[in-house]
């Protein structure tokens, strides 16, 4: 089967982004661990700039002069920055933002048109006081209900609000990779009491433990939170949040009117939404392969590409 035809004002993207092999765990589970979704180098190159701006949130004078549309530190401890507002403050993030597999990794989950709603990334390492005779703690949660946020088409499942988070380093059982409860995207009873039940049982929590370049696609249906570091790493991970195209764009940080200016053509719908149920249904059968193309960063990369 060839690839779906791209739509006129949209830029190349996989579709089916997602094996059948790969859309069946997501069916089950609600999240599904895609490899090599960036090179070593482009790793590279995004981690040595989550580093520069975490040396600049953590200037002292920072948050007096810092500009609208500028990143913010949302958590900045001595082993933990959590940075947000990331759009404008690198090319390579921008390019990111816009890496056509990324946004077809959403398309595939939404069921249309995707648009950023935020963009994050965490640095952070483990904790000197940390009790490792605890049990540990994950503040599981999840980001929008299963009645509100799901939908079925071709027998599949969909959610309107889902997340890409990359990992820059390589991540085993005992890094801080984000835990899952599995099957909890689809299951409408409080969520407390499911989050009793799994740590009850910890074989109901899933981890993200995959080498660097990979990404956890999840629908925020599904219970997540963050893994307890109990080794040396240092946690370098990278976070785009897509929605429906109607959504606000809700990331805390401004886009400048010249970076609008500057959206080609074929983003405008990604970065700036559209009004109204305007949202260009694309839904897969589960039999259909994957789309063969490879994609890179540099194609997100505007707008000097």
């Amino acid at each position: 089967m060839q690839p779906a035809p791209e739509p006129i004002d949209e830029q190349p993207r996989p579709f089916p982004a997602l094996t059948p092999s790969q859309r069946y765990h997501f069916e089950t589970f609600g999240y599904v661990v895609v490899p090599d979704v960036l090179s070593a180098d482009e790793c590279a190159t995004i981690n040595d700039a989550i580093h520069k701006i975490q040396r600049d949130v953590r200037e002292p004078d920072y948050d007096e002069h810092r500009q609208p549309n500028q990143p913010f530190a949302l958590i900045n401890q001595p082993y933990h920055t959590f940075m947000g507002g990331l759009l404008e403050a690198d090319p390579c993030f921008t390019a990111f933002a816009s890496h056509p597999r990324l946004i077809g990794l959403a398309q595939e989950v939404l069921g249309g048109d995707a648009r950023i709603l935020e963009y994050n990334a965490h640095i952070n390492s483990i904790t000197p006081d940390l009790d490792l005779s605890k049990p540990p703690e994950y503040g599981l949660h999840n980001g929008v209900d299963v009645p509100f946020g799901s939908h079925y088409k071709n027998d599949l499942y969909h959610c309107n609000f889902i997340k890409t988070l990359t990992t820059l380093v390589d991540l085993g059982p005992e890094d801080g990779g984000t835990m899952v409860i599995p099957g909890s995207h689809k299951i409408a009873v409080p969520q407390a009491d499911i989050i009793k039940a799994a740590y009850a049982d910890p074989s109901l929590i899933h981890q993200f433990v995959a080498p660097a370049g990979s990404t956890l696609l999840f629908s925020e249906t599904t219970i997540h939170g963050t893994g307890q570091i109990r080794s040396d790493i240092e946690r370098a991970i990278i976070i785009v949040g897509y929605g429906a195209s109607m959504y606000p764009y809700w990331d805390g940080a401004q886009m400048t009117e010249e970076f609008k200016s500057q959206i080609p053509e074929e983003l405008k719908t990604f970065f700036l939404g559209k009004a109204h149920w305007t949202r260009g249904p694309r839904y897969r059968t589960l039999a259909e392969p994957v789309d063969p193309r490879t994609f890179t960063l540099k194609d997100g990369w505007w707008p000097n590409k």
